[in-house]
């Protein structure tokens, strides 16, 4: 390590908090750590259990919800095969839905501390490491990205907050390195929401299996991936790329954002998409920032909290009613950013004090954030305006 990063380090931990060179992962990791820590479930169940809102409508939400129902039935399946849009869709849509499940019956379980929620958790846990073995078809990896970011969530709450048996937690951890890990680590050249969304499961997992040098590999994609999805001012004429895409003239570059030819900050690969595969690559590069501040290194100081800053302004100016102008993907948008704001809302506006004037006023318009049925769950509960 070089002198300059070991003062910075020394300095950091002189003021009480751990941080750490870019990309490295900690000396020790901190459970559970992955997307919410400790501190927040502690502040999320004390202020549902005063009745303070939001968190108590956002509480009923999530608890109204097919997920938290004691009576499911987990579908687990050895191959699951899923196509483009989910066609073919043999066991695609159960995984997913499953993997959040077992995060929804976690979090019940830590805010009720009723015991049926933590056993229906490991219940759904087990029946899939039980049973899967691999992933197939064209969108595999983005699949296995998805349900990957939701297990670990649900294993770090259990296993470190839930004093009760869970025999199978090795075989569980064994499944999510041979056949979630191996399917994501090396990452993808398609659109951006796909890489960041296998980055943020793998760095979950490797949370949970304390893998370092995955960590580190995971972080370091995730770095380049971000850094070319959300574009500033400051990357120079062009967005940045991630070399083993060999986008080496504008033409390609306009080519991939969508024939979007006109960079201004805030813009990101995906913007002339749609507002909701926006919102995919936009969560995922919060949930990763969130979990590497908790394991000790804060992105959201780095350029990393510069292109969340300016990504949800611009995406949430323009789904808050502005009209696009005639530069901006021709000028029609197609709307549906999602509930994606509110761990990014919450690290920018109340830690760093940024205003935030447009994510605000759409993250509070939005409340109680729900789920989009694939990886995001339950935001205003676990992150609404939480200190921790």
């Amino acid at each position: 390590m070089r002198r300059t990063a070991l003062l910075a380090a020394t300095a950091a931990l002189v003021a009480g908090v751990v941080a750490w060179p870019a990309g490295a992962a900690p000396g020790t990791f901190t459970h559970p750590g992955v997307t919410v820590s400790k501190g927040q479930l502690d502040f999320t169940r004390a202020k549902v259990n005063a009745g303070a809102q939001p968190w108590k409508g956002a509480f009923d939400q999530m608890m109204g919800s097919k997920y938290a129902d004691l009576n499911r039935t987990p579908k687990p399946r050895a191959v699951v095969e899923c196509g483009s849009y989910s066609n073919p869709n043999y066991g695609c849509t159960d995984e997913r839905e499953d993997a959040m499940a077992a995060y929804t019956q976690a979090l019940a379980w830590y805010i009720t501390r009723d015991e049926r929620h933590a056993k229906k958790a490991i219940a759904l846990m087990d029946a899939w490491s039980a049973v899967i073995r691999d992933h197939t078809n064209s969108n595999a990896p983005l699949q296995t990205g998805w349900a990957g970011s939701s297990w670990p969530k649900a294993a770090e709450i259990i296993k470190y907050t839930y004093s009760g048996s869970w025999a199978n937690s090795g075989r569980f951890a064994t499944m999510l390195r041979t056949v979630y890990l191996s399917e994501i680590i090396n990452g993808s050249n398609s659109n951006g929401n796909w890489e960041l969304s296998m980055m943020e499961a793998a760095v979950g997992i490797s949370v949970l299996l304390e893998d370092k040098a995955s960590y580190d590999k995971a972080m370091a994609k995730f770095r380049t991936r971000a850094a070319a999805y959300v574009y500033l001012s400051s990357d120079g004429d062009l967005p940045r790329t991630v070399p083993s895409q060999n986008l080496d003239t504008r033409e390609k570059i306009v080519n991939y954002w969508q024939g979007q030819g006109t960079f201004v900050t805030g813009l990101t690969q995906e913007t002339c998409r749609d507002f909701t595969h926006t919102g995919y690559g936009i969560s995922a590069i919060s949930h990763v920032a969130e979990t590497s501040r908790i394991q000790g290194q804060d992105l959201y100081g780095t350029d990393i909290g510069e292109r969340l800053r300016h990504a949800l302004g611009f995406q949430a100016k323009y789904q808050l009613g502005t009209a696009a102008p005639s530069w901006l993907c021709g000028g029609s948008l197609k709307l549906g950013l999602g509930p994606v704001t509110e761990v990014s809302h919450n690290a920018l506006r109340n830690r760093l004090g940024i205003p935030m004037t447009n994510t605000r006023a759409l993250t509070e318009r939005g409340r109680p954030a729900g789920s989009n049925n694939l990886f995001v769950a339950w935001e205003t509960l676990t992150h609404g305006d939480n200190p921790g």
